[in-house]
């Protein structure tokens, strides 16, 4: 077997592993609540699943990943928890993570029957459910605290929407949201909530694809952004020049994006206090909305209401390379792997299996080769690969 071939088995064989849900390490919670019948809660069935870090003494947020509109989104958000790039940062801040899935029955973006607005409205019921989702999963995890930490929200067309309406509505407990393609700001009849000042001091990143800039999910989104910033809050826009609605390589900015957040606002670790710190201004970083590069906010020349946000010189220079390339390049090693075991497989080879670990600097689902050592970024299972007897490669 030449190397190249050795190569294709060991991706083919990581590759098999992406039409199921991948499982990590922690525990796995789940509550479900069919559809209300009653005007005024939700009348769309939906399923909480939770995933929390094992050996947490007491969790310090709720990273809830929320899909967006339609049935489609609805059944790829369903695996939202299972993903362990976002498991990675949830375990470095002892955090949750919650992958909502509503059961919608069209691709209808309205309130009509079965459609996506009856969830992605809150007001609608799905606010009730969330919280009500919180408390019983707090039970089973055994962790009361899960049901009153700040939450960190990342939202998707109509999950950004979503993500937007509960910053107003509980602005103490948003700790930051990430935006992409999706914002109720100006969305045509759609009821438009009043946006409180606490709201305000919530980070929020907007984020689009410049392909879809004739849609309105692009230029809500932009609205929004400038309006907080017009109001002083903590809040950019990147666009995406590789994209439509479509998410992209989006990730590679919002994860780096949350855990500057989570850093400068949740409570000390093993605190007993909820309350969120309030984001230091003067340690931003700042660009021209649609520009392409970024400055410290004490060297910015133009009016700073006017400008994109970034929380961090690290933040800023992934924006930098993500609006001008819509990805983030991955310049560092993977983890290496453990537990590596060899068992003989006669005249079929040697079989080689190993562990690895995901940290949010990048995302689980790639294959590294590096000759001697291969590297399978996918999951906690073990990766294999096969040599024949002869070989002495490694």
């Amino acid at each position: 077997m030449n190397i190249n071939s050795r190569a294709l088995v060991l991706t083919m064989g990581c590759l098999s592993f992406l039409n199921r849900p991948i499982h990590g390490a922690g525990k796995y919670l789940q509550v479900e609540y069919p559809p209300s019948t009653a005007a005024n809660q939700l009348q769309i069935g939906v399923t909480y699943t939770m995933w929390i870090p094992d050996d947490v003494a007491r969790f310090r947020c709720v990273i809830v990943h929320q899909h967006g509109a339609g049935r489609t989104a609805a059944e790829k958000g369903a695996t939202a928890a299972y993903d362990l790039h976002w498991q990675a940062l949830a375990k470095k801040w002892n955090c949750a993570l919650l992958g909502p899935s509503y059961h919608v029955l069209t691709d209808a973006t309205d309130a009509s029957p079965g459609g996506s607005e009856l969830w992605f409205d809150p007001r609608r019921g799905s606010d009730e459910a969330f919280l009500k989702a919180l408390g019983e999963l707090s039970a089973q995890a055994k962790h009361p605290e899960l049901a009153t930490v700040p939450w960190a929200l990342w939202g998707h067309s109509g999950g950004g929407i979503w993500s937007d309406v509960m910053t107003t509505l509980h602005p103490d407990r948003v700790a930051a949201a990430f935006l992409r393609s999706g914002s109720f700001r100006n969305r045509p009849d759609f009821p438009q909530p009043d946006t409180p000042a606490a709201a305000y001091a919530v980070p929020v990143m907007g984020n689009a694809g410049v392909k879809e800039q004739e849609r309105g999910a692009y230029t809500t989104t932009l609205a929004r952004a400038c309006e907080y910033r017009s109001n002083g809050g903590p809040a950019g826009f990147a666009p995406d020049p590789r994209t439509g609605h479509e998410t992209g390589d989006s990730r590679y900015l919002a994860i780096p994006f949350l855990n500057a957040c989570l850093a400068m606002r949740l409570p000390a670790k093993g605190s007993n206090r909820q309350n969120l710190t309030p984001v230091d201004m003067s340690k931003g970083w700042l660009a021209l909305f649609l520009g392409q590069t970024a400055v410290p906010a004490s060297s910015y020349k133009g009016n700073p209401l006017e400008a994109v946000w970034l929380p961090d010189e690290r933040v800023a220079r992934i924006w930098i390379e993500y609006v001008k390339s819509g990805t983030v390049a991955d310049v560092t090693p993977p983890l290496p792997p453990f537990n590596v075991r060899v068992t003989s497989r006669g005249s079929g080879g040697n079989e080689i299996t190993w562990d690895a670990e995901a940290d949010f600097e990048r995302s689980p689902r790639r294959v590294f080769r590096a000759k001697p050592e291969y590297w399978c970024w996918m999951c906690r299972r073990p990766a294999v690969r096969r040599l024949p007897v002869d070989e002495r490669e490694m």
